[in-house]
């Protein structure tokens, strides 16, 4: 009898073991670079509530903020090796991947507002450069705004003059290399989590970032100049280990991507909001001159940067950026 019972009891742990062990929730490590409080980090605490809820705990999103994770440099071979399962990186980061083409966001004004972005972003061009990545081990899912970007300097930055021989961290990107050298620029490649050190010891003189990153990293307290410029986009793509997003079963995968829709019109609709935010603090700061140039102002910066186009035209291909201004009605032609 007593056997009996040992043996009753042993099987009874047995399978309670094996429904312990089968409801183990899958794991998405979810690392990013900046901050909570920004466009991106608020998207990827939505994105990890809603996950969670739509897979009804089956899926556990763990995200880490402010490279607490991994850095710039580290954070894409990690994504490749397994180490973390999700990324949102700005979409420069391809290019060093071997996928140039993403570059194509980095050329200056080519975008003149959101709605010229989306229709690129949300449309068949943006789901083809995502579907690039798969030969990478790297399934994109989505693009996230985060805003346009404004310039900022401890040199004055009002005219297009203003801006030669500063030193100027950039992204590494040929596009951007190449946008700040035709102002005159000399551009310096540098990982975002040593920008705020860089930018104080006067390593470089100034930067380029939407108004949620210049803000939420107090950069615009040690940039005595802000130039409210938009002249460039930068966004993200949401991206996963593309081996660990085949494993999951497909239910779960299309509740992720439920998930990941909401987060995508969330991230979308603050960053604009955030990025109005931001520049109204900074300018309250009192730490910050803003500067908005004027319509003419603008015009002669775009014309100077426009010439970058046709110079990346055999980085990012040529097709591509017709594509785009087929999609957004730019002529490059009526400068």
């Amino acid at each position: 009898m007593k056997l009996k019972v040992l043996l009753t009891g042993l099987a009874a742990a047995l399978i309670s073991f094996s429904a312990s062990a089968a409801i183990e929730p899958y794991v998405i490590k979810f690392s990013h670079v900046v901050a909570t409080d920004t466009p991106k980090g608020a998207a990827a605490e939505f994105f990890k509530k809603r996950a969670e809820l739509l897979t009804k705990g089956r899926v556990k999103v763990e995200v880490y903020p402010n490279s607490t994770l991994y850095k710039d440099k580290e954070e894409m071979e990690a994504l490749q090796l397994g180490a973390v399962q999700m990324l949102a990186p700005s979409l420069a980061k391809f290019g060093p991947l071997g996928v140039k083409d993403f570059e194509v966001f980095d050329l200056p004004y080519i975008f003149d507002n959101y709605d010229e972005l989306h229709k690129v972003t949300q449309g068949p061009i943006g789901r083809s450069l995502l579907d690039k990545l798969e030969p990478k081990g790297i399934k994109g899912l989505a693009y996230w705004d985060n805003g346009f970007k404004v310039f900022s300097s401890n040199k004055p930055i009002n005219t297009v003059d203003d801006f030669r021989g500063q030193k100027m961290r950039i992204q590494s990107s040929k596009v951007l290399d190449a946008q700040m050298r035709a102002l005159g620029v000399l551009p310096q490649v540098m990982a975002f989590s040593e920008v705020y050190q860089a930018l104080q010891t006067g390593v470089v003189d100034g930067t380029e970032n939407p108004p949620s990153n210049l803000y939420t990293q107090k950069m615009h307290e040690v940039q005595k100049y802000v130039r409210v410029s938009n002249h460039g986009y930068l966004g993200y793509a949401v991206i996963v280990n593309k081996k660990f997003w085949d494993d999951l079963p497909a239910d779960l995968r299309g509740q992720l991507e439920h998930a990941m829709g909401e987060a995508t019109e969330f991230a979308n609709r603050i960053a604009r909001q955030k990025n109005e935010d931001d520049l109204e603090a900074v300018r309250k700061s009192g730490k910050s001159v803003v500067f908005v140039p004027s319509d003419a102002e603008r015009n002669a910066m775009k014309k100077a940067l426009v010439k970058v186009h046709e110079k990346m035209d055999d980085r990012v291909g040529l097709d591509l950026v017709k594509a785009i201004y087929k999609e957004t009605g730019f002529d490059p032609n009526k400068m």
